[in-house]
């Protein structure tokens, strides 16, 4: 028997092959599957869309999901996320519609990983800690924190850091690779491999 995840996860696959839709799972269920442990209920994914329209994306997903809001085209055009339930296990889904190469690029560089009984892309390790120090809340830089002691030495450190760069010259003001850097040292300081 498949866990209410593998049950989610095999449905969104089957949502999006019609299409043949890249997509992967990125937030606390990959930070999960990459080995640092974390509690969640929800599932966030990222799909990159193409041409397929939003009401087409809802069309298809809605023989397996409800949307979270009334208005879920507006709601999406405003935050590019479709916030929905999975109706056979009721967990919440934000399904994230990618608007940039970037996020096309961690869905071609995304590892088969199984998740609880159901194969699915899975953003590497070193994408996760780029889009967790990207996002900066405390819980994502605590995710990051996770995910670089559980990987450690197997970590492309080198892609963590030219990404994080071409991302602090593209975003005035930040200081993404700085904030790497003091993660990493904090785990080296801690003694992790």
């Amino acid at each position: 028997m498949r866990s209410p995840l593998a049950e989610l996860l095999a449905d969104v696959r089957a949502c999006l092959a019609t299409d043949q839709l890249p997509w992967y799972v990125f937030g606390a269920q990959a930070v999960v599957a990459l080995g640092a442990p974390r509690v969640t209920a929800d599932v966030d994914v990222t799909v990159v869309a193409g041409h397929v329209t939003t009401e087409t994306l809802l069309v298809r997903l809605g023989t397996h999901f409800d949307t979270r809001v009334p208005d879920p085209v507006a709601f999406a055009t405003r935050t590019r996320v479709l916030p929905l339930a999975h109706r056979a296990t009721a967990m919440p889904l934000d399904l994230v519609l990618a608007a940039s190469p970037l996020e096309e690029e961690f869905a071609q560089r995304a590892v088969a990983l199984d998740l609880g009984g159901v194969v699915a892309p899975v953003a590497t390790a070193e994408d996760l800690i780029v889009m967790k120090i990207l996002a900066a809340r405390p819980k994502d830089l605590e995710d990051a924190a996770s995910v670089l002691r559980a990987q450690g030495n197997k970590l492309d450190l080198q892609r963590i850091r030219t990404l994080l760069h071409v991302l602090d010259e593209a975003i005035d003001g930040a200081d993404l690779a700085g904030t790497f850097e003091t993660l990493w040292t904090a785990r080296r300081d801690r003694g992790d491999p």
